[in-house]
């Protein structure tokens, strides 16, 4: 697939969820595609990067975000200026695709791996991206630091942890009255079930759940919206590793 073609093709799919990209963020795109493909040859980033694979599970599916609602108003209008976190965000995914998207974001991707992080610098780097700011080490530890807890409007994983484990680790950095959203596979009910005492413990109320379908795909997909309404106690987050050996619940 060429540059055109991949535009045109991510182009059509992010107009079917009601993000209009412009030529430039079609170009920074690309160039993450590229740039993804080529680490990924010398170090594990993603098993998904067959070029139709990449624009529909990862991009696409990062933007799927938008399909919400925010405080009654849409997500594409709500976000706008945000301050925002992906937590355990890998090779950028779902963040780095938003902050593309939504550039007047500004966003803090964090991941337990510094050659992750590496690697997502030279991205931010490449694309001219400003408003990016990265940190290395687990969620149960970032949580703590004075300058990251409770300071965000908006923070999300995707692909990272069973629903109660990922509230303990993304809800501490939201601030009171922010939001932290997961992005699960299709059926949560079971997981939803048993996070809800997760959630109401570190002081969020979820807010709504979301099935969907990826564009032109059958690949199902759920979002979960959660407002903070109160603080993080703060004996949350436990020590590194705890959360997901003994999930909260």
């Amino acid at each position: 697939m060429a540059r055109d073609e991949f535009s045109r093709r991510l182009s059509a799919l992010s107009k079917q969820l009601g993000v209009d990209l412009q030529e430039e963020q079609l170009q920074q795109f690309y160039c993450y595609y590229t740039l993804l493909v080529e680490k990924n040859k010398v170090m594990n980033l993603t098993a998904i990067t067959e070029e139709e694979d990449v624009i529909v599970k990862h991009f696409i599916d990062s933007l799927a975000m938008v399909k919400l609602n925010v405080s009654r108003e849409t997500f594409s209008k709500w976000i706008e200026g945000r301050h925002c976190m992906d937590v355990g965000t890998g090779a950028g995914f779902p963040g780095l695709a938003i902050k593309i998207a939504f550039p007047s974001i500004s966003i803090s991707l964090s991941d337990s791996l510094q050659k992750r992080i590496h690697f997502l610098e030279e991205v931010v780097r490449e694309l001219g991206l400003k408003g990016v700011d990265f940190h290395h080490g687990r969620a149960e530890d970032l949580g703590k630091k004075p300058e990251l807890r409770e300071q965000y409007d908006l923070v999300f994983s995707r692909a990272v942890a069973n629903l109660s484990t990922l509230s303990e680790y993304d809800l501490p950095f939201v601030k009171k009255g922010g939001y932290f959203l997961a992005m699960k596979s299709k059926d949560i009910s079971e997981e939803l079930e048993k996070g809800k005492k997760a959630i109401h413990l570190l002081g969020g109320k979820l807010e709504e759940v979301l099935e969907y379908t990826l564009p032109e795909t059958d690949i199902g997909r759920s979002l979960l919206l959660v407002q903070k309404i109160e603080n993080t106690a703060k004996k949350y987050p436990r020590k590194a590793g705890v959360p997901s050996k003994e999930p909260l619940g």
